[in-house]
This record gives C-alpha cells, structure tokens and sequence, in this order.
C-alpha cells in the first residue's frame, strides 16, 4: 500500500541512482558542443555546418524520448535504463575514430542521442516510488541531472586539453560503471502497473489524451526556455554587453547552475501547492522579468538580476510541470506520456535562439525577442492557472480514448478525485 507519510523502501536508492545516471547520460549527450570550436578549426567547417553537428544529438536525444519512455512503461527502468546507459557507450567512444570526418561525427552524434532519452526512463521510474506528497521533490530532484549538460561545458575542454581523446574514455568509463551498477541497484516497484498494449497504441493513446498536449506547451515554455538560453545566452551576452567569451561562458553556466538549482523547488513547492498554481507563479517570474530585460538595463546589477530570476522561474517550471505530469495522468502511462512531454520540451528550445538571432538580424535589438518571451511565459501563466488548476487526477484521460482493461486492471473513471494531495493513480 503506498501512503503519503512514507516512501517505500527503496525509493531513495533508486532516486539516486537515477540521477546519477541521467546526469552521466547527459554529460555524454553533450559531448560535441563544449568541443564545436575545435571540430570547426581542424574539419574547416561552416558555421551552418557547425550548428548541424551540435543540433544533432539533441533533436534525436528529444525525439527519441517518445519510445524510451514507452518501453519504460512496459519492460521497466531496471531493464531499460542500463541498457541505454551501455548502448550510449558506443557513441561516446566512436567520436575517437571518427574526430577527422565530417560524417563520422554526425554519425557518432546521431547515436549520442540515446543519452538525451534517460529523462524519459527516470520520471516514471521515480514517479512510481514516491507517494503523491513528496513526488514533486523527488522529481525535482532527479530532473538536476540535466545539471550533466553543465558538467560536460565545464570539465570536457579541460580534461580534453590532457588528451583530445581523454574525454570520451573518462565518459565511456563512468557509463559502463553506471551500467553495471544499475543492474543491481534500479529496481521497479513490484506493484506497478504494467501496460501489455502494443508501443504504438500506446504511444496513440498517449498522444491521444488532451493533457499530453497541454502539458507538452507548458514544458516547451520552461524547459524549451532553458535549453533556448543555455544555447543563446552566451552569444547574447558577448554580442550586448561586449563581454569576453569566458566571461560569458562563465556567466551562461552560473544561469545553468541557477535552473538545476530551481528544479527541486518547484518540485517541493508543487507537493504543499498545486503544481498548477506553482507553474503559473514560475511562468508570471519569468514573463516580469523577460520585459524587464527586454529594456536593455545595465548588466549590473539589473541585467543580472532579471536573468537569474527568470532562470529561477523556468528551472521552478521544469520542476512543477512534472509534478502535474505525475499527478493528472494514469500510472500505466506516465513513461509515453513523459516521453512525448521531454520531446516537446527540448525540440521547444530551438525555436527561440533561431528567433532571437533573427530579430537582432533584422532589427539590431534584442527588445523584441524578450518581449515575445514576456508573452509566451504570460500565456503559459494564465492557461495554467486557469485550466491545468481545475484538472482532477487523471481528468486529462477524457480527452482521449478510454483505457482497456488490460492497461489500467481496476482502475475506474468514476473513482472519486484525490483531495490533500492523494492520486486516483496511486497503485492500490
């Protein structure tokens, strides 16, 4: 019987290792990027070409979360999980062979994707060990192991510059290390529910439910908001403030640093709160402080101030909107739900860079991309304060088709909503 007084036994063990290992994985998903100046020097590239190679990981790490997630669902993250750890292995060590080829490397890129996928093994892995009043935390808590993106920035040049192939062993070494370790130590509750569709009607339920989708926008916002300045920010502040590259690195990772930090907040906030209402406090920060920037203040202490807090506010978001993945929709869906969510949610933060360069292109301001951020965390605020709020547990299913019997065994539509906190998709 789970309760909300009390997580199971096991349930920290497991959230631990889960967030080592999301954090490896994605240290190894960005491999390429902190090295994109080196790949353009020795291969010749073109800018455009450069952006290829970097977008590559992520979009297939993105797109690939939809059936990691879903065969989470069914085969479970004991399995899946170490799995993909090891495969990722492969990728990680082809980039030795392959640094002086173009195509090598967008190979070796496009297989380091399968990094980018363990957020979608972890949340529902996470979400089945905790009780409903302390899952926000928890998945807060592992969603810091996006904090690997940050790692693999700072340490991959430095530990490069002992060996350009130092890197990829030291990363391939951790990987097949948490490969084994999980085998023993991630183990799935014994109770959970245990879909026995097939992936792809189950990815078309999944897709098929409303909240999929309206979760899916609100993710894109805060997560899609923080992959869209961990991308941009640097350039940002190089080409406004004048600031040297280091100093602008510098500067990107403390905005990273402030995000992965945030993440438990919200998480923590949305089990004493409704997730709803914390999204919509996170988004209302972000959009007060994208119009503030968009006036172009001084960088001290103005400048830095709005973008820490709007840092604050997307990280709190990331957190908060998993919480209400975890609490509105059914458990047996939770991994293809989760997946299509994390797809959104990363393709989401290549929109606003390419718009950003686009409006300074065109116009010689940034005013305009901050304000267009402003109205996209405002709408967000108000759609989930307004409707995600009146959601009961699980509601967003009656959008979509009705789950058979053999997807959710004794689960009925007519169960009463959860009051203080309480999910109609806890196991019983």
């Amino acid at each position: 019987m789970q309760t909300d007084a009390k997580p199971p036994a096991g349930a920290y063990r497991n959230l631990a290792v889960a967030t080592v290992g999301f954090a490896l994985s994605f240290w190894a998903w960005d491999l390429i990027a902190p090295l994109a100046a080196d790949y353009k020097a020795r291969l010749g590239l073109t800018d455009f070409q450069l952006s290829v190679l970097v977008a590559v990981p992520v979009l297939v790490g993105s797109l690939g979360r939809i059936p990691a997630g879903a065969l989470t669902d069914r085969y479970g993250a004991r399995i899946v999980f170490p799995l993909v750890a090891a495969l990722t292995i492969v990728p990680v060590l082809l980039l030795i062979p392959t640094r002086d080829s173009y195509a090598g490397i967008l190979l070796a890129g496009f297989l380091l994707g399968l990094g980018g996928t363990t957020f979608a093994i972890g949340v529902p892995l996470v979400n089945s060990w905790f009780p409903p009043r302390r899952r926000g935390f928890a998945l807060g808590v592992f969603g810091m192991g996006t904090g690997g993106v940050a790692l693999s920035g700072y340490f991959t040049p430095r530990i490069a510059a002992h060996g350009e192939n130092l890197p990829f062993i030291v990363v391939a070494i951790a990987l097949a290390v948490f490969a084994v370790a999980a085998a023993f130590l991630i183990t799935d509750r014994p109770d959970r529910p245990v879909p026995t569709a097939p992936l792809s009607v189950r990815l078309r339920r999944a897709a098929g439910l409303r909240v999929t989708w309206e979760l899916s926008a609100l993710y894109a916002i805060g997560f899609g908001g923080v992959v869209a300045f961990g991308v941009y920010l640097p350039t940002y502040l190089k080409t406004w403030y004048a600031l040297s590259p280091t100093d602008a690195g510098t500067k990107a990772a403390g905005f990273a640093l402030v995000t992965v930090a945030c993440r438990p907040v919200g998480g923590r906030l949305s089990d004493r709160f409704h997730p709803a209402v914390v999204t919509a406090g996170a988004l209302a920060l972000v959009a007060l402080f994208a119009v503030v920037q968009a006036f172009d203040p001084p960088l001290y202490p103005l400048g830095t101030l709005a973008l820490l807090l709007m840092a604050a506010g997307l990280g709190a978001a990331g957190g908060s909107v998993f919480a209400l993945v975890s609490q509105v929709t059914p458990q047996d869906r939770v991994g293809s739900v989760t997946g299509i969510v994390g797809a959104v949610g990363g393709l989401g933060g290549f929109v606003p860079p390419l718009l950003m360069g686009a409006v300074y292109s065109a116009k010689g301001s940034y005013s305009i991309g901050f304000m267009l951020l402003s109205d996209l965390a405002l709408a967000g605020c108000v759609y989930a304060y307004g409707r995600m709020r009146n959601l009961e547990p699980s509601s967003g299913s009656a959008a979509g088709p009705s789950p058979s019997p053999a997807d959710a065994p004794g689960r009925s539509r007519t169960e009463p909503a959860h009051t203080a906190g309480r999910s109609r998709t806890d196991p019983a």
